[in-house]
């Protein structure tokens, strides 16, 4: 009955050891789906809570204000924010709505050469 425990014993090892190598990556992924994005245009539309940008090649996507918000750049405060300004805005991919923590206000750009 020694070797018979032995071999258990070495099996539990191997199920151990398998099974930590598979929930490390899951666990460890977690902080990773909550990296900052970047999404970049010109300002469609601003309120005071809310702010959709046009990236120029058919995506618009709305921002709300956080609490938390830094406007940055070429302006220095969600007020003076306009439309037609463009930005920069650096959001978590897990908030839903997405939340604007940065908004970095750039200096205006030429359209040249737009697609009809």
């Amino acid at each position: 009955m020694g070797e018979r425990h032995k071999m258990l014993r070495m099996v539990r090892s191997f199920a151990l050891i398998a099974l930590v190598l598979v929930a490390v990556p899951m666990v460890l992924s977690g902080p990773a789906l909550a990296q900052h994005r970047e999404f970049s245009g010109k300002v469609d539309k601003i309120s005071k809570k809310r702010l959709i940008v046009d990236n120029r090649q058919g995506d618009k996507l709305p921002f709300v204000k956080a609490d938390e918000t830094v406007v940055s750049g070429e302006k220095s405060s969600w007020d003076k924010i306009k439309k037609n300004d463009w930005v920069t805005v650096h959001w978590k991919f897990i908030d839903n709505p997405r939340k604007a923590y940065e908004v970095i206000v750039n200096p205006p750009r030429d359209e040249d050469g737009e697609d009809l």
